[in-house]
């Protein structure tokens, strides 16, 4: 496979590259193999959230709502005494 990059991205991975010792194919082999590990890992989150909505075992509440909750918890924080 062949990718090509922005002269400016290649330069900045030829650059970051040269700094780790590296060559610049071995770099972005790792760098996409960690990019696709947490990709996975986001899905399968996602999933799960999904299903434990479909199931009914998280109960979802309106954005209005939640916005409610968010600066109740900041004003109650910001009135705490320290």
């Amino acid at each position: 496979m062949e990718v090509q990059f922005a002269p400016e991205l290649e330069r900045q991975l030829n650059d970051l590259a040269t700094q780790c010792g590296r060559g610049p194919a071995e770099l972005v082999q790792e760098v996409m193999a960690g990019y696709l590990s947490e990709v996975g890992e986001t899905r399968e989150m996602l999933n799960s959230r999904y299903d434990d909505i479909e199931s009914g075992r998280v109960k979802l509440i309106d954005g209005e709502e939640a916005f409610a909750r968010l600066h109740a918890n900041i004003e109650e924080r910001r009135n705490r005494p320290d």
